[in-house]
């Protein structure tokens, strides 16, 4: 992670090729015991949990669709054994899916049972030639305004279809029309048809609810199975006259025939199902991943979802099921999260969950035909609500784009969902355009004469006109302050502003570009600034700004080394220094906090759980996240003057170091503990320069007396009997940097001496670790593994790769 963003919401990036599994060492040659094949318990137990939620799920979107009940059975079994056998996600479960509802029923009606298979395996094919061309991850780059849009308006549609099934009723073809006859098939309901969907629904809604320890229990059994259950029971016991599922003999079972219709109408549907399917499933495999890794003991074989290989297995899966009479697959979300809560570990779980599909639809046909449709109507109708998520709501209003979203459901219940996908895609284009073309140009001028021009939001060829007319209103000769509060600027406002400049400073005017809230980015372009390269802004885009990235520095820090004076508004306001802490809070709020939220929040609900404990120095110049690339959650930090470690019972111990440690180990349980030290470190010069031999009773201040925990590095250095530290094949540059390294092993020594300490290293499950950080480098040296306690030399190594300290720009972030 970088220090501002954790790099898991990164999802391009965490795509690997890497095999799913770790693959079982071939036999040694002359033959060797073979690895038997085992499935795990765990594996088995989460493959029946799913089951007993695809059975119901399945014979309940066949029915929605229109298409023969046994289509939807064939697909859940080809999800379970093709798709995961083949996939790139281990853990997802695929099968027929709600969001694929409206658009197999519509093909039906429009080209009959046959052509839609067919059209399925053509689907099939299309995803297997995306996949090898791998633009997997392509479809990732859709904006989840619009695929949870479309969810949702498939939702609205599948809900008021099924909603007349409930009642009674049969549905219409469309949306609108189910909505402009819902009045009179309210007026003539179907008593014995509501009685079992009100059941179905009571039972499906009030089920995970369930109080206490009974409750508990029965929660293990999924509510589907059981409102279903439930609903099948009332209609024998009572004999009502509802219709019931009816499996028709398999040898009756309808195939796939030839595509008849129009080539271009069978292109669109083609695409249709393709795109559906396809972004559904990746979307999918993406939401498992942080499933598994938020457990929290993650099967240690099951690496993150290959998208190229998940698109492929979808494509097969696609293939055998339209052949065999099946409706469409795709990657289902709700299957796949029981999976993985059941404690899946392996593709076993998705597999053995089809093979019973399989067993079922063979030698369970009577029990199925006990199950009223209404029922499956019902069960259908609340996963299409559902699919109308809150959540996604707020998301999408918390990131400004219910606009997108609002479109793309309206698009998709009233038109359909290519159509509704499309007027997505152009709103989000036309929002995007909207923000780049929004600007904000405002003047002022200080109490003393200066002239302030804040640009606020993207400076592009739109905002030329305004930039141009506030430039030209500043006199000849006066000092201007341009802060720029925006992350991109083109190639036009960069030529306005560049010729600018020049004819101002030209002019004995003096000019200061600054970036977000005062921080300098550039000097005048004229002048010694940063050299220029080529990018979108003054000085290109990667000009001083852009290197103090991951961070946003206060205005006591420039990276030209030049003082830049606060804005007169901050100014007048506050005080400088509270000015500092508002403004960078603003800008945290402003755009890191929309980054970091998701993790905090899944911090927030679980606790912290710290790889490691890293003793560091309280100098400011070293920014922990950073040099490691953690994010929040990862460190368990403490930091002191001269990152110190009092060993246990030593005079003016501090409690509170050894409070962390013993928090640290024997309630957090770190894997490891750091010790960083860094140069040119004021506590170490401190000491050195103390008079020696200072009596007890003249250390009078606080620091006196905590440099004390010091005095052994120093000893320790000076003691013939050890060797002097070494830095990556050199040695000190002076003493103070020796004093530096030497006190890092010191402090590791003291470490030893905490009881909890030294109980978690003989049991072997604690790790201690050297480090030393070069500030004016950007370099961190790690001490050399194998060192031990007591040995007479430690050698620190280079973390990264060799750079020339001096090249200017070079900000290497290394990590632990």
């Amino acid at each position: 992670m970088t220090a501002c963003v954790p790099t898991s919401t990164d999802h391009s990036s965490s795509v690997t090729d890497a095999s799913q599994f770790q693959r079982p060492h071939s036999p040694p040659p002359g033959g060797g015991p073979r690895r038997r094949f085992r499935i795990a318990g765990a594996d088995l137990s989460a493959s029946i949990a799913v089951f007993l939620i695809a059975l119901p799920l399945s014979l309940g979107i066949a029915l929605a669709t229109g298409a023969p009940l046994q289509a939807g059975l064939v697909a859940a079994a080809v999800g379970g054994l093709v798709a995961g056998r083949f996939g790139g996600a281990p853990l997802q479960v695929s099968g027929p899916a709600a969001g694929l509802t409206v658009v197999t029923a519509e093909l039906i009606q429009r080209y009959g049972w046959r052509t839609t298979c067919a059209i399925t395996v053509l689907a099939g094919l299309s995803q297997l030639v995306l996949a090898t061309v791998r633009v997997a991850r392509s479809a990732l780059a859709v904006s989840p305004a619009i695929v949870h849009g479309m969810l949702a308006g498939i939702g609205v549609t599948i809900a008021l279809s099924q909603l007349h099934i409930v009642l009674g009723g049969s549905p219409e073809s469309s949306a609108v029309d189910n909505l402009r006859v819902l009045p009179s098939q309210l007026a003539n309901l179907h008593g014995p048809a509501v009685l079992v969907s009100v059941l179905t629904v009571a039972v499906l809604l009030s089920w995970p609810h369930l109080p206490g320890r009974t409750g508990r229990i029965a929660r293990k059994v999924p509510g589907a199975l059981v409102a279903v259950a439930a609903a099948a029971v009332l209609t024998v016991l009572t004999g009502m006259n509802v219709p019931r599922v009816d499996l028709p003999s398999w040898s009756s079972h309808a195939l796939p025939g030839l595509p008849e219709g129009p080539v271009l109408g069978i292109a669109a549907a083609v695409l249709t199902i393709t795109l559906v399917t396809s972004v559904q499933s990746l979307l999918s495999a993406v939401a498992v991943d942080k499933l598994v890794a938020a457990r929290k003991e993650p099967p240690t074989d099951v690496q993150r979802s290959n998208l190229d290989r998940e698109l492929a297995g979808q494509g097969a899966a696609n293939i055998v099921s339209g052949a065999l009479g099946g409706l469409p697959v795709a990657g289902v979300a709700v299957r796949s999260v029981a999976n993985v809560s059941s404690g899946a570990v392996s593709r076993h779980s998705t597999m053995l969950h089809g093979l019973w599909i399989v067993l079922a639809a063979l030698f369970l046909v009577p029990a199925i035909d006990l199950i009223p449709l209404p029922a499956l109507a019902a069960l259908v109708m609340v996963v299409g609500f559902q699919m109308l998520s809150i959540t996604h709501i707020r998301s999408a209003s918390r990131h400004r784009e219910m606009l997108v979203y609002a479109v793309t459901v309206a698009g998709v219940a009233l038109l359909g969902v290519l159509e509704g996908v499309a007027m997505g895609i152009a709103m989000g284009v036309g929002v995007a355009l909207h923000r780049l073309a929004k600007t904000h140009i405002t003047t002022a001028t200080a109490a003393d004469g200066a002239h302030h021009i804040q640009v606020r939001g993207q400076l592009t060829f739109l905002a030329v006109p305004r930039l141009s007319r506030a430039l030209n209103q500043v006199p000849e000769g006066a000092a201007v302050v341009v802060e720029l509060d925006g992350s991109f600027m083109d190639h036009a406002a960069y030529e306005t502003l560049h010729y600018w400049q020049d004819a101002h400073t030209a002019r004995g005017g003096r000019v200061d570009i600054t970036g977000r809230s005062g921080n300098r980015i550039t000097g005048p372009l004229s002048g010694t600034g940063a050299g220029e390269s080529a990018g979108t802004g003054p000085h290109g885009a990667h000009s001083t700004h852009t290197c103090c990235r991951p961070w946003t520095p206060w205005r006591n820090h420039h990276c030209d080394h030049r003082a830049a004076a606060p804005s007169p508004a901050a100014a007048g306001r506050r005080g400088h220094s509270s000015g500092q802490l508002a403004t960078g809070l603003s800008a945290f709020q402003r755009n890191t906090a929309p980054l970091v939220r998701e993790e905090l929040a899944r911090l927030a609900r679980e606790g912290q759980t710290p790889s490691q404990l890293f003793i560091t120095c309280a100098d400011s110049r070293l920014v922990t996240s950073m040099i490691t690339s953690s994010g929040p959650g990862d460190l368990f930090t403490v930091r002191n003057v001269g990152n110190l470690v009092p060993p246990p019972g030593a005079e003016s111990a501090d409690d509170s170091v050894g409070a962390a440690i013993e928090y640290a180990v024997d309630v957090l349980k770190v894997q490891s503990i750091t010790v960083c030290g860094h140069s040119g470190c004021g506590a170490m010069q401190a000491l050195l320069n103390s008079p020696p031999d200072t009596p007890p009773d003249e250390d009078r201040t606080p620091l006196r007396r905590w440099l004390r925990h010091a005095v052994p590095s120093l000893e320790r250095m000076r003691s013939k009997k050890h060797s002097w530290a070494r830095i990556s094949g050199r040695m000190p540059a002076d003493a103070v940097e020796q004093l530096c390294l030497t006190n890092v092993v010191q402090q590791l020594e003291h470490l030893h001496a905490h009881e909890a300490v030294r109980r978690r290293l003989d049991e072997g499950t604690l790790e201690l670790h050297g480090m030393y950080f070069h500030v004016g480098e950007a370099q961190a040296y790690l001490l050399q593994d194998g060192i031990r306690i007591g040995e007479t030399d430690a050698v620190f190594d280079r973390v990264g790769p060799a750079e020339d300290p001096k090249t200017e720009g070079s900000l290497e972030e290394s990590r632990v």
